[in-house]
């Protein structure tokens, strides 16, 4: 919410607006005074990492009355104040939008009492409200995501991480309940996140004799050596008569029927609590100025609306609208109308679940069909968090489509040295949480090793081929569309994932790793802004990976609220260094005693980091002092973050469905065998704006820049 709130004051003071606090939410509006004030630029500096709100928020039940919004009205008119930006769940906003619909009738019921002169009436005469859904359930309809969901969800896979170390050395059942009262939305994306066995949710609840079908489900995995089974149950679980399941009742049911070791650990208040994500950072900043802008141009006419997320982009959808639906999703719930309720969440909720149903349970032998397809599956590039959880779902829902599934190590390298193996359902058991690649990835292009990977292909008759990593296996996989024509053998279907932290691959707003990165960027920014408070006067310059894309740099200061970025994509010179070295002179005169400047590897090849550190260095003597940081391969992160884990999930699940397709579209049964050979069965699935679709990397060809391994077209990263 903080990060939200700054950026509504930053981007109101940069187009010239005054802007005030609110304090204590609807309650510091009724009571007026000291609770509105109004703030500058500093007012809200080095709050991007702070957890929870630092302006309040506070349930009002006066608010609800109209006796309380006309003292509120009064309040807000004294201050000039006819744009209000609210963040908060569906109550808040609701309660926004009747005070918008009664502002006409409350001024007029002022002007009458004397409260305020005719004048201010007119003046004053419409309120414009634009909403912002802070809510760590995620349970507001018309979001993606809403502010505060995914830092609840590093706080659950910390803990779902931990527990696992311990359970896996003494056997144990580990029964996790975690927040969502009404919306199941945590307890589905952290059981995705970390391949729970069984997951209990209020708008999916499990089918009559559940208890039988979970304690088998958990005595089959054991069979399989599996030593840790996890249940995650959403606060408000229900079962299909709307009676509640709760993390206690679940407990016993194990116990009693299994025997095994079973603990509950109930999360609570510790999900709300903790450091914003980047994510969360992120989102917050591009919904605040998309508030601002949506107040500016709002005119009497225009329907109050809330900043929402789709896919990749921030979007204003029409508030009460959202409300609605909102409602209409318990309502469903409450006529045991189950399928709606899910439907009526969104195309990620349903998408999560679609897919969690899909990897968590194995099917029999009998049950799945045959295909006689077989697919491999590898990782080219460098590594990045979150490529295993890509493997994990490709090798699950690959077996589920009835394939055969390969592993290859060690990239297209260890392909041509026939390094390659069927894997099995549990071997990629617990693949979700690990980071780094478990199957080996290499930098090294096929294009020496041509004869030889066609050779393997045809040894162990390989029908279709997913890639997952960077700009290398984007490379990768166009060299081999393009020798078709000398070795049939790559006539097949093929799809890359792009799972890079550098963010580089053309056709794609976002790659598997990249958040993991930012987040250890973020992280390492924030200490170090820890360290420069007790100092004071300091500027850190701290270098960030990423080639010759200036992602991870110019999202990193974004989230982590850096003085300057300096990327590859926007050029820049020595006027302008020098006039960051002039705000940072100007800055040091403030309360806020301490710069932070990140600069992409490659921004410029003689604006290098040790110049930058000189110049500052030189320019800043008697004001402040440098320190520069080289964050090298830390930024590549550890344990993957739950976006990776989640986003590597669901589109590696999406591309094997559609090699799939593909396989049985390209089945010559004349001959046996497959051919394909037209340019869109060799393609890229990346996130474009809204929504993920596929691309073929002859046409992406063309929008790529070679030298610099990077997309020509960069704006919709950024």
């Amino acid at each position: 919410m903080n990060a939200a709130v700054r950026a509504v004051v930053r981007m109101g003071i940069y187009v010239e607006a005054k802007v005030y606090f609110i304090y204590e939410g609807y309650e510091g509006m009724v009571d007026g005074g000291e609770n509105i004030v109004e703030v500058t630029w500093e007012s809200v500096s080095s709050i991007l990492q702070v957890g929870g709100t630092v302006i309040g928020s506070a349930r009002c039940k006066a608010f609800r009355t109209r006796e309380g919004r006309l003292k509120a009205a009064c309040n807000l008119v004294k201050c000039g104040i006819t744009n209000l930006c609210v963040i908060g769940g569906d109550g808040s906003l609701t309660g926004a939008n009747i005070f918008r619909t009664e502002w006409s009738g409350l001024l007029e019921e002022l002007a009458s009492q004397g409260e305020i002169d005719e004048e201010a009436r007119k003046k004053y005469a419409y309120l414009n409200i634009v909403g912002m859904v802070g809510s760590i359930d995620n349970d507001f309809c018309g979001t993606d995501m809403t502010i505060g969901t995914d830092s609840a969800l590093h706080r659950i896979i910390e803990v779902v991480d931990a527990i696992m170390t311990t359970a896996q050395s003494h056997q144990r059942t580990f029964v996790l309940e975690v927040m969502g009262r009404h919306c199941g939305y945590l307890a589905l994306v952290s059981a995705l996140a970390c391949g729970a066995d069984y997951v209990f949710i209020p708008e999916y609840p499990p089918e009559e004799g559940w208890e039988d079908h979970m304690c088998s489900r958990l005595s089959e995995n054991r069979a399989r050596k599996k030593r840790l089974n996890i249940i995650i149950v959403a606060e408000g679980a229900i079962d299909s008569n709307n009676q509640p399941i709760t993390s206690e009742q679940v407990k016993d049911l194990v116990v009693q029927r299994l025997g095994y070791d079973t603990r509950v650990t109930i999360l609570g208040h510790v999900q709300r609590g903790g450091t914003p994500s980047a994510f969360d950072r992120i989102l917050a900043s591009r919904m605040g100025v998309e508030a601002v802008l949506a107040l500016l141009e709002a005119t009497p006419e225009t329907p109050a609306c809330v900043v929402s997320l789709s896919g990749n982009q921030a979007v204003r959808l029409p508030l009460m609208e959202c409300v609605q639906m909102t409602q209409d999703v318990q309502k469903a719930m409450d006529e045991k109308n189950f399928s709606d309720a899910v439907q009526l969440r969104g195309r990620s909720f349903q998408n999560n679940l679609n897919t969690y149903k899909l990897l968590s349970t194995k099917k029999t032998a009998s049950e799945l069909p045959t295909t006689n397809f077989n697919v491999a599956v590898l990782n080219v590039g460098a590594p990045a968090a979150g490529m295993n959880a890509a493997v994990r779902a490709a090798v699950r829902i690959g077996i589920t489509e009835g394939h055969k599934m390969f592993a290859v190590t060690d990239g297209f390298e260890g392909f041509s040295k026939g390094q390659i193996k069927e894997i099995s359902w549990g071997d990629v058991g617990g693949w979700t949480g690990q980071g780094g690649s478990i199957l080996g990835t290499k930098r090294t292009l096929p294009a020496k090793h041509m004869e030889k990977i066609a050779e393997q292909m045809r040894n162990h008759t390989i029908n279709a081929l997913l890639v997952i990593g960077g700009f290398e296996a984007f490379e990768s996989c166009l060299l081999l569309a393009e020798a078709r024509s000398r070795f049939e053998e790559f006539c097949i279907p093929i799809c890359i994932v792009p799972a890079t932290i550098s963010n580089n691959v053309p056709g794609t707003d976002l790659s598997i790793g990249a958040d993991t990165s930012l987040n250890a960027i973020v992280e390492t920014c924030d200490r170090i802004k820890l360290s420069a408070s007790g100092t004071k006067r300091r500027v850190f310059i701290i270098e960030t990976m990423g080639g010759y894309c200036g992602y991870l740099a110019n999202m990193g200061a974004l989230a982590a609220g850096a003085d300057a970025a300096y990327i590859f994509e926007e050029k820049f010179d020595i006027r302008e260094l020098q006039a960051n070295v002039e705000h940072l002179t100007e800055k040091m005169k403030t309360s806020i005693q301490r710069g932070l400047v990140l600069r992409n590897e490659n921004s410029s090849e003689n604006y290098t980091t040790d110049f930058i550190y000189q110049l500052y260095s030189e320019e800043g003597k008697g004001v402040f002092d440098c320190r520069k940081n080289v964050l090298g391969h830390m930024q590549q992160g550890g344990a993957p973050s739950p976006f990776d884990r989640n986003f590597g999930t669901k589109i590696s699940a999406k591309a094997v469905l559609w090699l799939s397709k593909k396989l049985k579209e390209s089945y010559r049964r004349g001959e046996g065998r497959v051919f394909a050979n037209t340019d869109d069965s060799v393609c890229l699935l990346g996130m474009r704006r809204r929504n993920l679709i596929f691309q073929p990397v002859i046409e992406l060809k063309g929008d790529t820049d070679f030298e610099h391994r990077i997309p020509k077209e960069t704006d919709r990263r950024f």
